[in-house]
């Protein structure tokens, strides 16, 4: 019997060769995104675009609304940070940070889970090319798969434990990239800007664009998203 899978979607880069790599590897992957009120609408339709390309069994968009609280640029108005040096983007944690924005989405890729009685969530976090988020750690994601273990049926009778599969952690963007390309990604489906304009055409300079376009020159690869004239 094919193994069941939960994958967070985004439509961006990361999570569209994890759905590629679950595939590849044999799992009848069930997808799941997020509206959650961030400040476009272009990455819904990504998602709904790569879903339909890998002809996933299930794709569920859940509406949450993270705007409730606030406290990132990217579910309030404050600006999106641009052209930051690649040393700062190291640094500290940004305000594109949503607070616990991975906890609230693996919990509900977890009860899912629990209803398909799939032993499997995979999540495109990654601890190299990215902006300082504290929940795109090795640690936490051991962490959050202890908790799961402890906090769902089949995890506490051994029947079902749960897996978080994070097959891109250790990678760099550019060897993301790479084995997206060996699995036949067509990158030109994904969105990853943070600030794209209301056509859906990346702005190139947020952080985002930045790990994305060198990313792809590491990889010595032209990036077929669609970015504005002006960048």
């Amino acid at each position: 019997m094919t193994a069941r899978a939960v994958l967070l979607l985004s439509g961006g880069l990361d999570s569209t060769t994890l759905l590629a790599h679950a595939i590849h590897d044999g799992f009848d992957v069930h997808a799941m995104t997020f509206r959650y009120g961030q400040r476009h609408a272009s990455e819904i339709e990504a998602a709904r675009r790569v879903a339909a390309a890998y002809a996933v069994r299930d794709h569920v968009i859940v509406d949450i609304d993270l705007r409730t609280f606030g406290g990132s640029a990217l579910t309030s108005d404050a600006e999106v940070p641009k052209d930051r040096p690649a040393h700062e983007m190291g640094e500290g944690i940004p305000i594109t940070y949503v607070p616990a924005r991975n906890t609230i989405f693996l919990s509900f890729a977890l009860a899912w889970a629990e209803v398909l009685e799939a032993g499997d969530i995979f999540i495109g976090v990654n601890a190299l090319d990215y902006s300082g988020y504290p929940d795109c750690r090795p640690e936490y994601i051991a962490a959050y798969e202890r908790m799961a273990n402890l906090a769902t049926r089949g995890g506490v009778e051994g029947t079902n434990p749960i897996h978080i599969r994070t097959p891109l952690i250790a990678l760099t963007k550019a060897q993301i990239i790479r084995h997206g390309l060996q699995l036949g990604v067509d990158y030109s489906m994904t969105q990853s800007c943070y600030d794209p304009d209301a056509s859906g055409a990346a702005c190139g300079h947020c952080d985002a664009c930045q790990l994305r376009l060198r990313g792809f020159a590491e990889a010595g690869m032209a990036d077929p998203a669609t970015y504005r004239a002006s960048s």
